[in-house]
C-alpha cells in the first residue's frame, strides 16, 4: 500500500486533554507524521468541546478531528472510545488504527489492522502510586490491547522487555521506536537564559528536575544531596505536585534546606529549553521510567544529567549522564560536585550526550513508525 492511499486513525483522547506526558507524545506523533508524511490522511478520534491543544495541528490539510457520530456515543464517550469508534473508523475508510496511549478499542482485533504504543508498566513496578482498582483496570485494558494489536510499538528496549514478561506478548510483534525530540530543545541564547532566570527568580547555580512530583520520580534524592553541596546551589523542581511534595518539604524543613528548593508549576513548554540551559545540572533519579525524555531534553540543551540506575535511563542518556543508585544521596552529591567543579568533564559529557541523542530525531521517528504501519497492514492481510 502506497503512502498516498493510507488513512491512519488515532485515539486522540490524550492529545485533546493531557498537557504533558502521554498528551505530548500523542501530539508529537500527529505533528511529526503530518509534517514528514503530508500525503497520509490522519483522522483523530476524540471527544472534546475545547480543541485548543490541537488547533495548530487541525490547520494542516491532512489532519481532521472525528468526534462521536451518534447521539448515544456523545452521551457515553468512554463507551464510544472502547467500542463504537471501531465501526466509525471502518466507515471512514481507515487503513489502520493507532492507540497512542497503551490502549485500543476492545473490538478492534478482527476489524482492521492496529498498532498500540505501550509506554511503560509503571503501575506494576511502582504499585504504591496507584489504587488497587486502577491497577486491575490497567492490567486488563493495557494487557489486552498489547495482546490484541497487530503490532506493538515500545518506546524503549526496557519497555519492550516488560511487555514480553508482563503481558506475554511475542517479542517478534514488538517494534522499538524512540520518540524524537522537539526541535525547540537546544542551547538557549544568553538573553533567553537571563529572561527565565529573572522571570522565575532563579539563583546563579541550580540543579533542575523536570517531571511530576511523585514518589517514583524520587526528587527527594537530589534534595538530600544538597546537604553535601555548596550552599549557593539550589534545586528547581518543575512539575505538578502530588502528596509526595509534602514529604520533600518535611525533609527540607527538618534539615534547613527549604530556602534552597524552588517549586515551579505550570511552566509553559516554550520556557523549558531556556530553563534547562540555565541549569548547572539536570536531575532525573526516577526509580522506574518507560524512557526518560527529560534526560534527552536536557542533553539537547547542553546540560549534563545525573540519573538513576535500574530501568531505561541509561538507554536515554548514554554517556551524557552519570548514573547512581536511586537511594544513594552520597553518590549523587559526589557526582554533582565533580560536574560543578570540572568544566572539561562537563563539556565532554555534553558532547558525548549530543552524539548519543542524535538517534532521537523526527525523521527517523516518522520513518520507523511508518514502517510499523505498513508491516501491521501486511500481517493483518495475510493472517
Amino acid at each position: 500500500m502506497e503512502n498516498n492511499s493510507l488513512t491512519i486513525g488515532f485515539d486522540a483522547k490524550r492529545a485533546l486533554h493531557n498537557g504533558t506526558g502521554l498528551g505530548n507524545y500523542s501530539r508529537y506523533v500527529i505533528d511529526t507524521l503530518s509534517a514528514e508524511c503530508p500525503d497520509i490522511n490522519l483522522r483523530l478520534y476524540g471527544h472534546a468541546k475545547d480543541t485548543g491543544r490541537i488547533d495548530s495541528l487541525l490547520q494542516r490539510p491532512s489532519v481532521s478531528l472525528c468526534q462521536p457520530a451518534s447521539g448515544i456515543s456523545k452521551l457515553f464517550p468512554s463507551l464510544w472510545r472502547s467500542r463504537g469508534v471501531t465501526s466509525q473508523a471502518a466507515a471512514d475508510g481507515v487503513s489502520l488504527y493507532h492507540g497512542l496511549s497503551n490502549e485500543l478499542p476492545l473490538n478492534i482485533a478482527s476489524a482492521m489492522p492496529s498498532v498500540v504504543t505501550v509506554h511503560d508498566v509503571i503501575w506494576r513496578r511502582c504499585p504504591s502510586d496507584y489504587s488497587a482498582i486502577d491497577r486491575r483496570i490497567y492490567d486488563y485494558k493495557y494487557g489486552r490491547s498489547a495482546r490484541n494489536a497487530t503490532r506493538v510499538i515500545a518506546i524503549s528496549e526496557c519497555t519492550a522487555r516488560d511487555i514480553v514478561s508482563d503481558f506475554g506478548v511475542d517479542p517478534t510483534r514488538i517494534s522499538i521506536v524512540y520518540q524524537g525530540i522537539d526541535p525547540s530543545f537546544q542551547p538557549a541564547t544568553p538573553d533567553e537564559r537571563a529572561r527565565v532566570m529573572a522571570q522565575y527568580a532563579l539563583p546563579e547555580r541550580f540543579i533542575i528536575g523536570v517531571g511530576t512530583v511523585q514518589a517514583r520520580k524520587n526528587q527527594l534524592l537530589a534534595v538530600k544531596a544538597l546537604t553535601d553541596l555548596p550552599e549557593d546551589v539550589a534545586i528547581v523542581i518543575v512539575g505538578r505536585r502530588t502528596q509526595y511534595a509534602e514529604q520533600i518539604e518535611t525533609y527540607a524543613h527538618k534539615n534547613g534546606l527549604a530556602d534552597r528548593i524552588i517549586w515551579l508549576g505550570n511552566v509553559p513548554f516554550r520556557d523549558l529549553p531556556a530553563l534547562y540551559s540555565a541549569a548547572c545540572l539536570a536531575s532525573y533519579p526516577s526509580v522506574y521510567e518507560g524512557f526518560g525524555l527529560p534526560i534527552v531534553e536536557a542533553l539537547a540543551c547542553g546540560t549534563p544529567v545525573i540519573a538513576a540506575k535500574g530501568s531505561c535511563l541509561e538507554e536515554a542518556g548514554g554517556p551524557g549522564a552519570v548514573y547512581v543508585d536511586a537511594d544513594d544521596a552520597g553518590a549523587f552529591a559526589a557526582n554533582a560536585r565533580m560536574l560543578l567543579n570540572n568544566n572539561a568533564l562537563r563539556r565532554s559529557m555534553v558532547e558525548a550526550g549530543r552524539k548519543h541523542i542524535a538517534r532521537f530525531n523526527r525523521h527517523d521517528f516518522a520513518r520507523k513508525t511508518l514502517e510499523v504501519y505498513h508491516r501491521a497492514i501486511e500481517e493483518f492481510n495475510h493472517r
